[in-house]
């Protein structure tokens, strides 16, 4: 390495010498950093550290100094991430296709071992169990065995990876969600490793296979969420190519009032920042309320960059930090290591300091409310009196004047029933009958790790359900409750306080340790409630204390879905509907027939202290000795031992993947996208769930049609995001969700398209195939953020696979823009505020994307032409949002998998 600063310093922390790359020392040369950002200060290590004179060069290191002056930079870096951590639904195709690249290395003559993760990998197993019994003491092993049953098949794959591939290293399920299983164990703040004889330290840092990676970024840990295409890459040993970006302070004052949570900061804060607009830029959050911020509230924070829009939302180390570090069982060792290097470097956050950004927000703490966000998107924050107005709005789009029953039903909240029997179900279900109409609660869910992981707020559901319990209160009957925490150390902190029985008495038992209805996973509704749902076309109500409640996305048959802490949520399992004003009307009524409202309930902030004070690091230690073991489920799978993975051609999990089958062949230059038909025409906000395959199959679909062709029952479908290493499955259920409104009919719902040359109706997957065997390419018209969501790679390598030349768009999600790119799929943007609207397009032109060639450039523009069917031609201008060099490389060798491949055969 050229360390042409000469930054090499030695770091001693008790009997132990670090090396390291100094800031201080560098700031000699680069002029004052001290106001630098915490966050580019960590970006600016990883240049120093890795530099080369190649990929990072001295120029790129003073341009990182130099981003002071106009507080932006139009400077492309290569960023190297220390670690990569991913989770079970997108780390099973990134095996797999790790398993497809050591075949193709095996088959090209070379040694398939070459494929090997270089950085260290943790998968941990989180997104697969499904809420299939609920509200029953059996619940947590009913659903553990069910999902062992319906995924042996990954699971087993996932054995022999974790055998097979050095550096790689699986957590079983059970465990908890990988975010927090990385928050409680696995981040280190501090990183530090043995390399040439010696130790070194640097900053912990990594990228994730969710999107949600950015909850470490609380405990000081720069991360955020790149598609699986990207993770494989750095895995690797490619670096992540970024622009430096803006970074946006926010700073906190003050501190929250009597009786709000956490959830309520947080999405407070997701609705400013949105406001705001901080979509690809850094956030990092700084003032003097983080000194009374617990480190559990920054993570909740932290945990939904992706919903405000930005790349992280990064909190600096401090003492906070450090008490977190020793509660969560980290060694003494490691704490004295995060605090000496921490402020040997300038990292280390200080009362009264104040970076520099390039803009700033500032909120009082003291002024957040009571909060829910929903109905459809997590930054449209209401306040909670203003629920029923904000479900009223959304029954006024989705039912019609004469069909909408206007009254609260009885038994919802109190009142009567009355005019038009429109919309109302009568329900006889275990023993009970009762009356279900728009805007009840059928899903009251405390899951997912935005809050999970906070003591505060999971204590203060477990209170709330006490004082409800012991007032003679009972979740209504059609609501479908379910407990599934971040980490097995909530079960214990929740039994220490004496609070899990009044929880499952509530209906809010165990149902597992993992992501569940946050992604989908929520299982199906009671057949009469699904059943009356589906025939008065009822709106209902989720309520949950997730970060994500997009169309479609936490259940099929649910139209409204609120976000809301742990205690809101249990308010709402007792109140039963979203039309009823927590404020003002009564939850029910008690043993004694009288009103309860939920101040009546709702625990105070003492209360709520004096429980999470028994929260100890014991716990942590216990449950995280020995963490990679699993239960016997997980110890009795039996795997081969093979280099090479043996594929079974009868499985419906796992298949080998087409991505590489001719990668021994010689690349072909660029070339232009010529007669392409449009495959569909989408509107703004098409999201990663409305894109990849997500949630249920359903058996009318193509994805279902092919399961059962193989003899697959639709009980035993499972999920699209359980079938993510069986590319027939995946490229099948591609732009297939319910949701999703082609423009190209009219904005209906559901997955499908005109097929132009024929003129006939047909499943998009049908389409595609048929444009493919008459050698058709194709091409996606959309508007604004486009891809926004889960970093899914499915979203991009089943619009690759369905023949997709290019997505032109108004605008970008990071993520997903990445991931086009890194499967071959160009992204081109429209220019001078033009759209699909603006130019009349309809879907049924023919589209020419000239100039692409050997020449392309990032950012450069190209010339598109669009022929209408009447022989007509509109020409415009798009930008192509391949945005840097790397890319440009990776997108010349058909995707950034094929890039690295070929290098590997190559020799290099």
């Amino acid at each position: 390495m050229p360390n042409s600063l000469d930054t090499l310093s030695t770091l001693q922390v008790g009997s132990t010498s670090y090396r390291y790359h100094a800031l201080p020392k560098a700031a000699q040369a680069l002029g004052d950093i001290s106001r630098l950002p915490m966050s580019l200060k960590v970006l600016l290590e990883n240049l120093l550290r890795h530099e080369d004179g190649v990929t990072v060069t001295r120029d790129d290191i003073q341009a990182m100094a130099d981003w002071l002056k106009a507080r932006h930079s139009d400077r492309e870096i290569q960023y190297r991430p220390a670690r990569v951590l991913m989770q079970d639904f997108t780390g099973v195709p990134a095996v797999v296709d790790l398993a497809a690249m050591r075949e193709a290395v095996a088959k090209a003559g070379g040694d398939p071992q070459r494929i090997n993760p270089l950085s260290p990998v943790d998968l941990v197993i989180d997104h697969s169990v499904m809420v299939d019994r609920f509200a029953d003491a059996s619940a947590f092993h009913d659903n553990v065995a069910i999902e062992m049953q319906r995924n042996g098949e990954r699971y087993a794959f996932l054995r022999w990876g974790q055998k097979a591939f050095d550096n790689f290293r699986v957590v079983p399920p059970g465990t908890g969600i990988c975010h927090q299983v990385n928050l409680e164990y696995l981040a280190q703040s501090i990183w530090a490793e043995e390399r040439d004889g010696e130790r070194w330290a640097y900053p912990d840092t990594l990228v994730g296979t969710d999107s949600h990676t950015t909850m470490v970024n609380g405990l000081g840990v720069l991360g955020w969420g790149v598609g699986g295409i990207e993770a494989e890459a750095a895995m690797l040993g490619q670096p992540v190519s970024m622009l430096i970006p803006e970074v946006i302070g926010f700073k906190l004052t003050g501190k929250l009032r009597e009786g709000m949570t956490a959830t309520d900061l947080v999405l407070t804060v997701t609705q400013m920042l949105r406001q705001k607009g901080v979509v690809g830029k850094f956030v990092e959050f700084y003032g003097d309320g983080l000194a009374d911020l617990p480190l559990a509230d920054r993570a909740t924070i932290a945990n939904m960059a992706p919903e405000y829009g930005a790349t992280c939302g990064f909190f600096p180390i401090d003492d906070v930090t450090l008490g977190y570090l020793r509660l969560s069982g980290r060694s003494d060792e490691l704490v004295a290591r995060v605090e000496a290097y921490s402020k040997a470097q300038g990292l280390w956050r200080e009362p009264g300091h104040e970076p520099l950004f390039t803009d700033t927000l500032h909120l009082d703490m003291g002024q957040v409310e009571a909060s829910l966000a929903g109905p459809r998107r997590p930054q449209d924050r209401v306040a909670l009196g203003d629920v029923p107005k904000a479900f009223n709005e959304l029954l006024a789009l989705q039912v019609a004047p004469a069909d909408q029953d206007q009254a609260r039903l009885e038994g919802e909240g109190g009142g009567t029933a009355v005019g038009s029997p429109r919309g109302l179900a009568s329900v006889h279900m275990a023993g009970e009958e009762f009356t279900l109409g728009h805007g009840a609660v059928v899903i009251a869910a405390i899951t997912s790790c935005t809050n999970t992981s906070n003591p505060s707020v999971m204590m203060a559901a477990g209170l709330l359900a006490k004082k409800a319990v012991q007032r003679g209160l009972k979740r209504r009957p059609w609501v479908k409750s379910s407990l599934a925490p971040g980490s097995k150390v909530v079960t214990d902190y929740l039994l220490k306080a004496g609070l899990t029985d009044y929880l499952d008495q509530l209906g809010f038992n165990l149902v597992g340790y993992g992501c569940t209805t946050c992604i989908g996973n929520s299982g199906p509704l009671p057949e009469p409630i699904a059943k009356a749902v589906s025939e008065q076309d009822l709106v209902v109500s989720a309520v949950l204390s997730g970060n994500r409640n997009f169309e479609g996305r936490v259940h099929p048959q649910v139209k409204a879905n609120w976000l809301a802490s742990p205690p809101l949520v249990v308010a709402y399992a007792l109140a039963g509907s979203s039309r009823i004003n927590l404020h003002d009307e009564p939850l029910g009524l008690d043993s004694n027939n009288k009103p309860v409202f939920l101040k009546d309930i709702w625990p105070s902030n003492a209360e709520i202290a004096e429980a999470v004070a028994l929260v100890e690091d014991s716990m942590f230690r216990e449950r995280y000795a020995d963490v990679f073991t699993g239960d016997e489920h997980w110890r009795s799978i039996q795997v081969g031992e093979g280099k090479t993975y043996q594929w079974d051609s009868q499985s419906t999990y796992v298949q080998h993947p087409p991505f590489f089958e001719r990668i021994d062949e010689p690349l072909v230059g660029l070339e232009p996208v010529e007669q392409a038909r449009v495959l569909a025409v989408f509107g703004d906000s098409i999201t990663t769930d409305h894109i990849s395959p997500a949630g249920n199959i359903k058996a009318s679909s193509p994805a279902g049609e092919y399961l059962q062709s193989l003899g697959v029952k639709p009980e035993d479908f499972n999920s699209y995001g359980s079938r993510r290493g069986n590319h027939e499955v995946m490229m099948r259920g591609t732009f297939a969700n319910i949701r999703i409104r082609n423009l190209m009919l009219a904005g209906e719902e559901g997955g499908e398209t005109i097929h132009v040359p024929s003129g006939e109706r047909m499943s998009i997957y049908d389409a595609a195939m048929r444009y493919q065997r008459d050698g058709t390419a194709l091409v996606v018209l959309a508007g604004k953020e486009y891809g926004t969501g889960s970093s899914r790679d499915w979203a991009a390598k089943g619009t690759n696979l369905l023949g997709v030349k290019a997505v032109i768009a108004e605008s970008f999600e990071r993520i997903h823009r990445s991931n086009l790119v890194g499967m071959g799929v160009l992204p081109l943007q429209f220019v001078d505020g033009e759209s699909v609207a603006s130019l009349e397009l309809d879907g049924h032109e023919v589209i020419d994307v000239l100039g692409i060639d050997d020449e392309l450039k990032p950012g450069q523009l190209l010339n598109v032409r669009a022929t209408r069917t009447n022989g007509e031609r509109i020409e415009f201008k798009a930008r192509c949002r391949i945005d840097t060099g790397n890319e440009i490389d990776y997108f010349k060798a058909g995707g950034i998998l094929h890039y690295v491949l070929r290098q590997v055969i190559a020799g290099h």
